[in-house]
């Protein structure tokens, strides 16, 4: 690996920007930024993909050997991500630093607390959560109706457990008894108000605005926020190493920048508006990845992140695989190379329903995907045929990609088809909805055009929170939809292009501080479970302090 410095000549980043963190990584001053991003520079290249199987297909590495196969074309390109979260590190789905040829480095610090930034959110966080039930315990001259309050505490861990308990236990002076829980810190509105704000009075602004409760009187109740308890300058300052975005490298020594880690079924699903900035203020192109599918992160990428953000989405690149497709066309998710099958392809070409609605999901937005066929061991040539003539048909470019095996080197091509399409297209010029439309216009657009859903049910609870939300002059903010990730509806069991289904509402959210209203399409926790054998099992440390297991 190249120290740090090293990395920031690349972008022009002179040594005073930067705070390092041992010799791999190291903050970028926040004050010196600035000065480099009143405009954009470079082309974005959004990445986003296919509907997943639960194992996930590929995103983070084909991000990450897209930025360095763009650097083999003679590009400067920096790559941006999420700072993995600790519970799916130790859970179900492992690391979060890509695989094989294509990561970024150094993998092991960046997946298990890197440089702090989470464990600040979280300690920001439980901070207004502790200020909140000192104020209830010390009188509560807010008069803050205690059935109402909506700010759970955190932890950045799968722990099931804790997603219900009971709080102020003991004598008198232990607390008032009530109930609580935890939400994992990736789901923090603290999380998503760092990634939105533009700097540290953003930042404050942002956070004072969290509402925590509402108080008491029914109909004249009204919204008690952190500002009304005075916690958003402490919560800031816990915040003030964590607001500056983070340089590493990818393992072909590729800066990149990771940054942020908000869950992308939950909230927006990608890295900081300030790490993207500056990435496009010092580079060629920026490749960025989006949490999910197309219908969940590339969707609050377009509608939201970059309308706040205020840059351009120039390319984007869609991720499918053999295995996912075979799994949208009713196949499993786990394939060995001995287990092809005319059945196989069957299913293979059931699946591709799934794909041309990611395809026509990014032309709504007026832009031309790309389609990364991401290369497995266990895809045959006739899988991968079938997936290139139906690009053919759809008359959508693509190429194959093996940045798992080969690094950059395996994205060349689709980066010579990035480049093209950043030079002969035009960028976004379309979004779903404008913030000014009323909520259930917004829904039901988002569910029409993007899921292609025949029309929206919404429970009575949806329905009176949607009043309180306009009650409070707050139906302007934009959307971020809360659904699973592993159907383009509402419901996980319809694989493929579920067609003739509504979706239901079935409650809102209000994230006033982070500056959007969260709508629950089923039942989305906030506070995962680790699974039979988690991966916390496979992780140990030697004497020599080499740690192994994280995949």
């Amino acid at each position: 690996m190249l120290e740090i410095f090293e990395v920031g000549k690349k972008l022009d980043i002179s040594p005073d920007k930067l705070s390092p963190y041992g010799k791999w990584v190291a903050k970028i001053d926040l004050a010196a930024m600035k000065q480099d991003t009143s405009q954009q520079r470079g082309k974005l290249v959004l990445v986003t993909a296919i509907t997943p199987t639960p194992a996930g297909e590929g995103k983070t590495v084909t991000t990450i050997g897209t930025s360095m196969g763009l650097n083999k074309l003679g590009q400067n390109a920096i790559a941006c991500l999420r700072q993995p979260s600790l519970g799916p590190v130790f859970g179900v789905k492992g690391g979060a630093t890509g695989g094989g040829k294509s990561t970024v480095e150094p993998s092991q610090e960046i997946n298990l607390r890197f440089t702090g930034d989470i464990d600040a959110v979280a300690s920001a966080h439980n901070l207004l959560a502790a200020m909140l039930d000192n104020h209830i315990f010390q009188g509560n001259s807010l008069g803050l109706d205690v059935h109402s309050i909506r700010w759970r505490r955190t932890v950045d861990m799968n722990e099931r457990y804790l997603r219900n308990i009971v709080v102020g236990l003991g004598s008198k002076s232990d607390g008032i008894p009530r109930e609580d829980g935890f939400i994992i810190t990736a789901a923090s509105e603290v999380m998503a108000a760092l990634c939105m704000a533009r700097g540290y009075s953003d930042l404050k602004e942002r956070l004072g605005r969290i509402i925590v409760g509402y108080s008491k009187g029914g109909g004249d109740s009204r919204a008690i926020r952190a500002s009304d308890l005075s916690a958003q300058g402490a919560m800031a300052a816990i915040l003030k190493n964590a607001m500056q975005p983070n340089l590493a490298q990818t393992s072909e020594g590729t800066p990149a920048i990771i940054h942020g880690g908000p869950f992308g079924n939950i909230a927006l699903g990608t890295c900081s508006i300030t790490s993207i900035l500056f990435a496009l203020a010092h580079s060629d192109y920026t490749v960025v990845e989006a949490g999910f599918a197309s219908d969940l992160g590339a969707e609050k990428f377009f509608d939201v992140v970059s309308v706040v953000g205020g840059f351009n989405i120039d390319a984007v690149v869609v991720v499918a695989s053999a295995r996912a497709l075979v799994y949208q066309g009713g196949g499993g998710s786990k394939r060995t190379a001995d287990e092809q099958a005319t059945e196989t392809l069957s299913q293979l070409n059931l699946g591709l329903d799934n794909l041309a609605k990611h395809i026509e999901n990014m032309r709504m937005f007026g832009l031309e995907p790309i389609i990364a066929i991401n290369h497995f061991a266990a895809d045959t040539d006739e899988e991968i045929q079938i997936i290139e003539n139906f690009c053919k048909d759809q008359k959508v470019s693509f190429a194959l990609s093996d940045a798992f095996l080969e690094g950059g080197a395996g994205c060349v091509d689709l980066a010579r088809k990035i480049v093209a399409a950043c030079e002969n297209g035009s960028p976004l010029n379309s979004r779903v909805y404008s913030f000014q439309e009323s909520i259930e216009t917004k829904i039901e657009k988002i569910v029409a055009k993007i899921y292609g859903g025949d029309g929206v049910q919404y429970t009575p609870e949806a329905l009176k929170d949607i009043r309180r939300i306009e009650k409070l002059g707050l139906s302007d903010l934009p959307l971020c939809m809360a659904k699973t990730q592993l159907s383009i509806s509402d419901d996980p069991t319809k694989l493929g292009r579920p067609r003739g289904f509504t979706c239901t509402v079935r409650s809102l959210d209000i994230a006033a501080g982070a500056g959007f209203i969260i709508v629950n399409l089923g039942d989305i926790v906030a506070m995962p479970g680790l699974p039979v054998h988690p991966a916390a099992e496979r992780i140990d440390i030697d004497e020599n302090g080499t740690i192994s297991g994280i995949t």
